[in-house]
């Protein structure tokens, strides 16, 4: 060795390492390379995919919104009666309003700053005056009322479908006495108004201003923010009448108000007018750019808009008395209540992925550890530190690892649109250091101290250490903290991660705990085999217990994956179940048809004709009876009401039985006849008025008959008034019986039972629980989240099964040279496939029932702290029960990807001892082979 290669300490014919070591394991490189490239875009795509579905969500709120909430209107009065009659008359034009609009529009803050389509400005009155003209209709003897508007670029949104645009001759002033409008279709339908009629608007002066109807029009696009901001623009409204005070019995009279357009050059003429006029600026909001992240910036800009410095700033453009409005904050509450309910949910999913994933990446540096065992105990015994071996490792493993994560993150950015970046780089970046520091531990760590040839860390043999049992307490302190956390606060309440890892803690605790346990069973059961004859079943059962007592990984990831397929497939049956009951809920059979207000009589006709249409099963008559007086209370304080359902016993608990809506007994509902008028009838009641009646008989005045009844059944809700408290009762008891509502059991033809309902009567109403099913519509954010948790089911599966053939990689080579040995004793090839099988059944097993049970156990005790009303029932409609929406263990979710690990456990040990035939045992008994 020359002088120069001491001082470098590397002689030059030296190969480089990391050049040497990838090109002498290539497949292995090139593996872990894809493992990370794959679990890297993974973990970039998920904070992507989420808030894209947020951004999706924000935007779809604020445009499906009704404009009149969504738009952000700017008015101010009219100009004072201090300032010069020109100044005012110029004030209201449209040049001077078109100024003001575009100063407001730069002054609003960027994240609210609207686009240019669908905003509008002019001039109108405030409130609406009475036509008292001659042709306008009157229905109810009531001059309608009418506005007077000038909104900027009328031409533009609308079409002329009969007469000519308004003109303006000349200047038109405040004591301009006429000018010229046009109304739309709808109103001039409406209010019989035709080209040339003419309107007389009464002015401050005592005097009239009269507008004469010169076209009608039609809007070109009826549901933007220029015609529904104001929906009397397009629509006339018939209303009630102001009440009175003090209040009439009478019900109130209805008048028509609408609203006719002119010019804005018109606009002074309506200065004189008694309708108060002021100025508006309406701005539609653009929503195209807006992101999740956007929000609480968009929120605070608005609470300045509506009265903090955002208003002053408009203030010194629109006037001093300028008003800001807008509903925009609303629909934000909104969506963060279902973003608070959605988040916390995904969460769970998402650390349940994360942990499967990271124990499979744990395993293939066990896997990459195991096969260089060798190696490093030679290089250790030629005085190789184990600092210098760990930094090779970690360069050799920074070359696969850095670049492989930097693809996944490149390979996700295009996906999902625009979102921050730094979430994206966090999770590849975490993938990278989990590897990078993996790898270089596992295969260095165990050679800290010599270990001797042959020897072996067996499943059976080993003896936990004192530090495993301290992390195992503190890993099940953990969980118990975890578990009681989410039961109290739940994820309503946004919790934490702690609060999220619950099922990933309950699987981690399992997976200890069957690790620890099942030594046991191997005992036992290899102590039953050894009695027996044959050796098949004693080599497997001795080669299980042979196991490395490492093992834990493997059953950890299998674990983990199975809670959480279990948990997300129970989620997503939630969903659909909570949807299911709400719909059932709503109609309280599969149809639902009913008189008006559930109190008008049904023809007997109708009744029969359902009862014969096509797919009808079941037909229960229901006599609904509302408002019946319940007996005073005990001090005579408060007297409550209740409806009253005439039934038939048997059917109606049939139906109650079928559609899970208070099930109950038919006989405790069936009342004796032969007991005369007097007799106590029995009844079923709701909870309250049970409470109310008390359990003597109480005398009750309704309607349908004067009763004497006792309460024989409490029932939570009942199909014919879901939402309302109750009592049921034998219709035959009753002295005037009608049918005011039938509930409808199978699969009538929609099309032929609305027919036939349309033919009995105009005022009856039929609904559908496929129909009502059908209206919970996924949002944006819904759907969103939903593909999440099943993509979320689907990667927890890939990794499970990359767990399972990870961990019979890491046994291939021992089993292959087991095979072969045997073969040479008489092993015949069923016998290796058998042997194989069994030996993989052990931990199979007690994998796939401890997954059964872990993941029932996790749904159970989770269960109560788990909203799923915002992710199943924020898009319906109607009072919904909040016991409907719960987490409930689906045993598909639960039974299914355990049967899959056992399957797949048998078939790639039958693949294996396939594969291991076709090889031969000549390469596997090499002298020397210490396998």
């Amino acid at each position: 060795m020359t002088s120069r290669s001491v001082r470098t300490g590397r002689n030059p014919a030296d190969a480089p390492w990391v050049r040497t070591r990838l090109r002498t394991a290539p497949g292995t490189a090139w593996a872990l390379a894809l493992l990370v490239l794959v679990t890297s875009f993974l973990a970039a795509l998920f904070p992507r995919a989420v808030e894209h579905q947020g951004t999706e969500g924000l935007r779809h709120d604020i445009t499906a919104a009704d404009a009149k909430r969504s738009v952000l209107e700017l008015s101010s009065p009219q100009p004072g009666l201090q300032i010069p009659p020109l100044d005012r008359e110029a004030a209201v034009r449209g040049a001077a309003l078109k100024t003001i609009h575009d100063k407001a529009r730069a002054a609003m803050p960027a994240k609210v700053r609207p686009g240019a389509d669908g905003s509008s400005y002019g001039f109108r009155t405030s409130r609406p005056m009475p036509a008292a003209d001659a042709w306008l209709p009157r229905p109810e003897g009531i001059d309608p009322q009418l506005n007077y508007a000038t909104p900027s670029d009328l031409r533009g949104h609308a079409t002329l479908r009969s007469g000519a645009w308004p003109a303006v001759r000349g200047l038109v002033t405040e004591d301009t006495d006429e000018v010229e409008g046009v109304v739309t279709g709808a109103t001039a339908k409406a209010l019989g108004a035709r080209v040339g009629a003419t309107v007389s608007v009464p002015t401050r002066a005592g005097e009239h201003l009269t507008v004469r109807i010169t076209g009608i029009i039609a809007p070109r696009d009826p549901r933007s923010t220029y015609w529904s901001a104001e929906p009397l623009f397009r629509t006339p409204a018939l209303v009630p009448e102001p009440s009175t005070n003090p209040p009439s019995l009478d019900p109130p009279r209805k008048y028509w108000t609408a609203t006719v357009l002119l010019p804005q050059a018109a606009a002074p003429a309506l200065l004189g007018s008694t309708g108060e006029p002021e100025m508006f600026w309406r701005f539609a909001p653009d929503a195209s750019g807006l992101t999740a992240a956007d929000v609480p910036g968009l929120r605070t800009a608005i609470a300045s808009l509506e009265g903090g410095p955002g208003l002053v700033r408009l203030r010194t453009v629109a006037g001093d008395n300028a008003a800001f409005r807008t509903g925009l904050d609303q629909i934000l509450a909104g969506y963060d209540t279902l973003r608070t309910a959605i988040e916390p949910v995904v969460t769970v999913a998402a650390v349940g992925v994360g942990a499967v994933a990271a124990v499979v990446l744990l395993m293939t540096a066990g896997l990459i550890g195991g096969r260089r065992r060798e190696e490093m105990a030679l290089l250790r015994a030629r005085g190789g530190s184990l600092a210098g071996l760990g930094g090779r490792l970690l360069a050799e493993t920074a070359v696969l690892a850095v670049p492989a994560a930097v693809l996944g993150l490149l390979a996700a950015l295009p996906l999902f649109g625009p979102a921050r970046p730094w979430p994206s780089v966090a999770g590849p970046a975490v993938v990278a250091l989990l590897v990078c520091v993996a790898v270089p531990s596992v295969t260095v760590l165990p050679h800290r101290r010599p270990r001797l040839p042959g020897a072996r860390d067996d499943l059976m043999d080993t003896r936990p250490s004192r530090l495993r049992t301290v992390a195992e307490l503190t890993a099940l302190v953990l969980a118990v903290g975890a578990v009681v956390g989410l039961r109290r606060r739940g994820t309503a309440e946004g919790g934490d991660l702690l609060v999220s890892a619950a099922p990933v803690l309950v699987g981690l605790i399992a997976a200890l705990v069957l690790v620890r346990l099942l030594p046991l069973p191997l005992r036992l059961a290899s102590r039953a085999v050894a009695r027996r004859r044959g050796a098949i079943g004693f080599l497997s059962l001795a080669r299980a217990g042979r196991t490395s007592a490492g093992g834990a990984l493997p059953l950890l990831a299998l674990l983990l994956a199975l809670t959480t397929a279990a948990f997300g497939g129970s989620v997503l049956t939630g969903v659909s179940d909570a949807r299911d009951r709400a719909a059932t809920l709503a109609v309280g059979a599969d149809a639902r048809i009913s008189g008006l207000l559930d109190a008008a009589p049904l023809p007997a006709r109708l009744v029969r004709e359902v009862r014969a249409a096509d797919g009808v099963r079941q037909v229960a008559e229901v006599q609904v009876v509302t408002g019946v007086p319940l007996p005073l209370s005990a001090d005579g304080s408060s007297m409550k009401s209740t409806a009253l359902l005439g039934v038939d016993p048997d059917t109606y608990a049939e139906l109650a039985r079928t559609a899970g809506l208070g099930a109950f007994p038919a006989d405790r509902l069936r009342a004796d006849k032969g007991k005369g008028k007097n007799a106590v009838v029995p009844v079923i009641a709701s909870p309250p008025v049970a409470a109310e009646l008390g359990d003597g008989p109480r005398d009750l005045t309704t309607p349908a008959g004067d009763l004497r009844v006792r309460v024989a059944g409490i029932v939570p809700r009942t199909a014919a008034v879901p939402d309302r408290d109750f009592l049921l009762v034998d219709s035959s008891v009753l002295t005037r019986q009608q049918t005011t509502t039938l509930l409808v059991a199978g699969a009538p033809d929609p099309k032929a039972l609305r027919a036939t309902v349309r033919e009995a009567g105009k005022d009856i109403s039929v609904r559908l629980h496929a129909e009502e099913r059908a209206a919970f519509v996924d949002t944006p954010m819904q759907r969103g989240t939903r593909a999440i948790y099943a993509a979320a089911v689907g990667v927890g599966a890939g990794y499970a099964l990359l767990a399972v053939l990870l961990s019979l990689l890491r046994t291939a080579p021992e089993r292959t040279a087991l095979l072969a040995r045997l073969r040479t004793m008489g092993l015949t090839s069923r016998q290796g496939r058998r042997l194989l099988g069994l030996e993989s059944l052990p931990q199979a097993l007690p994998a796939a029932f401890g997954g059964v049970l872990v993941g029932w156990a996790t749904i159970a005790l989770l269960a109560p702290g788990v909203d799923l009303a915002g992710l199943a029932l924020f898009s319906g409609t109607g009072a919904i029960a909040p016991d409907i929406a719960q987490l409930r263990p689906d045993a598909w979710s639960l039974t299914l990807p355990a049967l899959g690990v056992v399957v797949l456990t048998a078939g790639a040990a039958a693949v294996q001892a396939w594969w291991a035939g076709r090889r031969g045992s000549i390469t596997e008994l090499r002298s020397g082979d210490p396998r």
